[in-house]
């Protein structure tokens, strides 16, 4: 049996009306087990809700004064291995009798009649599974063409005659939990594929008609569809295989567009916010933060997940965002003043290199800001096609790795591209700097801020090194967080691009 993990802590605290207590009886002939667990599915993860200590010879019950939510529940024996599922939903007291040597089988729900259709489904595959597992027997004697030929002709039956069941239930339950669960089980595929003029318009026709149809009959004001086996997997496959390609602008209208159907502050709507929250945040492609914001900025601020964060944790999540918000791609890069290595050595004449707290740096650079203005090198003054804003700092370990990277990079890209590298030293220790600098050459626009004027780590988000951006003729942010490796693809992807908008 498949081995599973079973935690008692939930995500947040959820409110229910209060309901009748629950009594699940069992009488399992064969089960052998003197302890049970009963639990159910949430989102993704499963829950003991109640343990029975005192089983014998199969017979045990489950009760309590706290009513059950409504859902998929299932049994777990005791060295903590699913046994069966079943709904809670019409009935607090349900008996369900079995026999461990053929359990789905012989399942029985007495004073349940949507776990006698719950259970004849089970049925139902399992005898599928059988009789396509005993038709292998006949493909003895075949080749291993002919075998194939018609083991695929069989699945193609089964398959069908699977579909059609599974239909016909669906229509004969509509409006039931258990035909909410089997829809939301249910693929849907498109029954007949029209006429098109070659594989690649049959595939974006199969494409085009599973994603505008994946959540028919879905009510997202249901909370019960939490408590199943699938509602995270289907969620999480939605945004991963049909919507994420398109870009973060499409995740943030279908996110928006699923959030709307839920009812404000329902259990339904803090899972899936909290999902979206914890997916976007740190997301692995690029630009994906854009929905992060997004959340941040239309929910969170705006007051519609007030009971679900304590004020601390709003404050968090609103100073994280308001930090990402300035670098998202497609933005102007925030603007930069900063001193190469000729013009720090007149600030450290001025005492920039000795002071120590803000105030001392303050009062320095009021002092002496006509002098200091013309140092600057200011990022926005930098005439290039393609910038690369390169974050680094000279003991960081990975820097040591990338920065050499970056400038054979550079080099080989200068060739074919007007490009720059404005590298942007993330301390102020002007020696150590330098000295790095000569010894690898680093023929780049080397820049610091020994004043503190720019607020950097704050300003781009930066809390590890290297961190590379890739800007526009205009500074605008066309990529960023990529490895030294993917620069030259992110460019040739750009320069691309640009060329397809001006034929």
């Amino acid at each position: 049996m498949k081995k599973i993990h079973l935690s008692l802590l939930l995500l947040f605290s959820l409110n229910f009306q209060a309901q009748d207590a629950y009594q699940i009886v069992f009488n399992l002939k064969n089960y052998n087990d003197t302890v049970a667990y009963l639990a159910k599915y949430t989102f993704g993860k499963q829950y003991v809700v109640d343990t029975s200590s005192k089983v014998l010879k199969g017979a045990f019950d489950f009760r309590g004064k706290t009513p059950l939510e409504k859902g998929i529940y299932f049994l777990v024996n005791q060295s903590r291995s699913h046994v069966l599922d079943f709904i809670v939903n019409e009935n607090d007291r349900i008996a369900i009798s079995s026999d461990m040597n053929a359990l789905e089988m012989n399942l029985h729900a007495n004073g349940s009649k949507e776990n006698e259709e719950f259970f004849n489904y089970t049925r139902f595959f399992m005898k599928k599974n059988k009789e396509f597992g005993d038709l292998r027997a006949k493909t003895k004697g075949m080749s291993t063409t002919d075998s194939t030929k018609f083991m695929q002709q069989k699945a193609v039956e089964f398959t069908s005659e699977v579909s059609k069941f599974e239909a016909e239930l669906l229509q004969k339950h509509k409006g039931t939990f258990f035909g909410d669960w089997l829809n939301l089980k249910t693929e849907k595929e498109p029954k007949t594929i029209p006429a098109q003029k070659s594989a690649a318009d049959s595939a974006y026709y199969r494409f085009s008609y599973y994603k505008s149809h994946y959540w028919d009959g879905v009510n997202f004001g249901d909370d019960r569809l939490l408590r199943t086996q699938f509602m995270l997997d289907k969620v999480s496959k939605y945004f991963e295989q049909l919507v994420q390609q398109l870009g973060p602008d499409s995740v943030i209208v279908e996110i928006d567009k699923i959030l709307k159907q839920c009812k404000p502050e329902s259990q339904m709507f803090n899972y899936l916010f909290v999902h979206f929250m914890i997916t976007y945040e740190n997301h692995k492609l690029m630009g994906f933060d854009k929905v992060f914001v997004h959340l941040t900025d239309e929910y969170v601020k705006k007051g519609a997940v007030k009971k679900l964060y304590d004020e601390k944790t709003t404050g968090k999540i609103i100073e994280k965002s308001d930090r990402m918000k300035p670098t998202l791609i497609g933005k102007v890069a925030p603007e930069l003043f900063m001193i190469d290595t000729t013009n720090a050595k007149p600030l450290i004449k001025m005492g920039f290199d000795t002071v120590t707290t803000g105030e001392s740096v303050t009062k320095l650079y009021t002092a002496n800001v006509q002098k200091i203005a013309p140092l600057f090198t200011v990022l926005s003054t930098i005439k290039a096609k393609y910038t690369v804003l390169a974050f680094w700092d000279v003991e960081c370990s990975h820097c040591k790795t990338e920065i050499p990277k970056l400038l054979a990079t550079y080099h080989e890209l200068a060739k074919k591209h007007d490009i720059k590298v404005f590298s942007v030293y993330t301390q102020t220790e002007y020696v150590k700097w330098c000295k790095y600098i000569r010894d690898n050459k680093l023929d780049f626009i080397n820049v610091y801020d020994p004043i503190y004027m720019n607020n950097v780590k704050e300003k781009y988000d930066i809390f590890t090194t290297p961190k590379l951006l890739l800007l526009d003729s205009n500074k605008v942010i066309l990529s960023k967080n990529f490895p030294v490796e993917k620069l030259t693809e992110i460019i040739e992807i750009h320069e691309s691009a640009a060329k397809k908008t001006t034929r």
